[in-house]
C-alpha cells in the first residue's frame, strides 16, 4: 500500500512541478502525461503528428492565445484515469514496441473489420441525402489500407530492429546491421505516414461534423460515427506513443 502511495505522489509531483511555457514542445508535454492531450485537442492543436513544435508556434498558426493554453495546462494536475500510474517514458523501447503492437496494432485490425460493414451499410442507405458519407467511406478505405501496410512495416522491420538493439546492448555486442542505414531513415518514413493518416482523419472528422450524426440518423448511422470517433482517438494515442516517445528514445538509444 505504501508503494502505491509513493507512486501516486511521484505522479502528482511530476505534474505540479512540470514547468510548461509557451516555448515548451507539444510532443514532450504530452509525453509527460497523455491527460494534457485533451487540452490540445479541445483547442484544435495536433499533438501527435505535428507535436514537434512549440505551443506558441501551434497557437499562432490557428490564431489563439498561447498563454491561455499554457495556463490551462499548468492548472490540470490530475492524470487521465486511463493512463494514471503508467509512465511510458520510463519503459524500455522494446517493451514499448511490444505494447504498441499488441495493443494498438491489434485494435486497428479488429476495428477496421468492424467498421467497414457498418460504413458500407449507411453509405448504401443514407448517401442520397448525405453525400458526404461517400467521401468518408473513401477516406476510411484508403486509411485502412495504408495503416495495414504501415503496421506490417513496423512489425517486420522497425520493431524487430529495436528489439535487436536492446538485445545487443544487453550482451555488450555491436548494434545489428540494417539494410536501411540509420534508424532515423525508417522512423522518418513512419512519421510521414503518420502525418498522412492524421490528415485523412481530420477530413473525416470535418465531413462528419465532428462525428455528430444528423437528425435523421438511424442507430447504425450513430454507431458508425461513434466507432469512427473512437478509432481516431485510439490512432492519436498510437501515433503519440510512437512519435513523441518511442521514436526519440530509439534514436537516442542507437547513438
Amino acid at each position: 500500500m505504501l508503494l502505491k502511495t509513493r507512486e501516486a505522489q511521484q505522479i502528482i509531483n511530476t505534474f505540479v512541478f512540470m514547468n510548461i511555457t509557451a516555448n515548451s514542445n507539444i510532443g514532450q508535454v504530452v509525453a509527460e502525461s497523455y491527460h494534457y492531450a485533451n487540452i490540445f485537442k479541445e483547442a484544435g492543436i495536433d499533438f501527435c503528428c505535428n507535436g514537434n513544435r512549440s505551443i506558441r508556434e501551434a497557437c499562432d498558426e490557428i490564431n489563439i492565445d498561447a498563454d491561455t493554453i499554457v495556463s490551462r495546462l499548468n492548472s490540470t494536475p490530475e492524470a487521465d484515469a486511463e493512463t494514471k500510474g503508467i509512465d511510458f517514458k520510463q519503459w524500455p523501447i522494446d517493451l514499448l514496441a511490444d505494447y504498441i503492437e499488441k495493443t494498438h496494432h491489434r485494435y486497428v485490425r479488429k476495428k477496421i473489420d468492424e467498421i467497414v460493414p457498418y460504413l458500407d451499410k449507411i453509405i448504401e442507405v443514407h448517401s442520397a441525402n448525405h453525400p458526404e458519407l461517400i467521401k468518408i467511406g473513401e477516406h476510411f478505405t484508403l486509411s485502412a489500407e495504408a495503416l495495414t501496410s504501415h503496421m506490417q512495416k513496423e512489425e517486420m522491420v522497425l520493431f524487430p530492429y529495436i528489439r535487436g538493439m536492446v538485445e545487443a546492448r544487453a550482451d555488450n555486442k555491436p548494434l545489428p546491421e540494417s539494410h536501411f542505414g540509420s534508424i532515423e531513415n525508417p522512423i522518418a518514413m513512419m512519421r510521414e505516414e503518420h502525418d498522412i493518416e492524421g490528415e485523412r482523419f481530420r477530413q473525416i472528422s470535418a465531413l462528419s461534423n465532428g462525428y455528430t450524426p444528423p437528425a435523421d440518423a438511424c442507430n447504425t448511422y450513430r454507431i458508425t460515427y461513434s466507432m469512427l470517433k473512437e478509432f481516431e482517438e485510439d490512432l492519436h494515442k498510437h501515433i503519440h506513443l510512437e512519435n513523441n516517445i518511442l521514436f526519440p528514445k530509439a534514436i537516442r538509444f542507437a547513438e
